[in-house]
């Protein structure tokens, strides 16, 4: 557990398929990235399984879109993992996945966002920043943007505040800020579980 293993698996994943990615130049995209359930081009692209197989795809045009994700991965989930353990961490991270997902499916069409692929692990890193705050509170971190020291539950209320309202105003639309969103709603879930189950012993 202090080596945090599953974190490393996870991020050896997501190196792997990016390399793979890499190989088949875009292949990959059409049956693993999440696509909108509404037909584009006439056709619906969207299956079942893209509900977690787009968070190991990053965009290989911009290697910043790994790192950045990669670096949030490590920064937030290994913590967690010393904290609550391989299982916890991997069960809150694929949780965050999935709601990140459904709620990328579903609420841009409402917002009349263009029908789209959503790739990348922004919305499980999310969900471990929320976690981290809300394991760690008052934890200091140091964001890339603004670089000040601030405690981990405002950078995380933060965060959150600047996603919702770029999603609701559709300031830089090329990226999933709905997702991120979701993603800490399954993690918050996860979170008040475990505390559930401590209490109820």
């Amino acid at each position: 557990m202090k080596n945090a293993r599953a974190v490393k698996c996870l991020i050896a994943a997501n190196v792997l398929m990016y390399l793979l990615q890499a190989v088949y130049k875009g292949g990959l995209e059409v049956p693993l990235a999440l696509w909108p359930r509404q037909p584009i081009d006439g056709r619906v692209y969207f299956h079942v399984w893209q509900i977690v197989t787009y968070a190991f795809l990053h965009s290989t045009g911009n290697f910043s879109h790994l790192l950045l994700n990669m670096l949030g991965l490590w920064m937030f989930g290994a913590e967690i993992e010393r904290y609550v353990g391989p299982t916890r961490l991997l069960a809150c991270y694929f949780a965050s996945v999935v709601t990140a997902a459904l709620t990328q499916l579903y609420i841009p069409p409402l917002l009349g966002a263009p029908p789209a692929p959503t790739i990348g692990a922004s919305g499980g890193v999310f969900g471990l920043l929320l976690a981290y705050a809300l394991l760690f509170p008052h934890r200091k971190v140091i964001p890339l943007i603004p670089p000040i020291p601030m405690p981990a539950w405002l950078f995380a209320a933060l965060y959150a505040g600047v996603e919702l309202f770029m999603g609701v105003t559709g300031t830089l639309s090329g990226i999933a800020h709905f997702a991120h969103l979701g993603g800490m709603i399954g993690s918050a879930l996860a979170v008040v579980q475990w505390r559930w189950a401590r209490t109820a012993r």
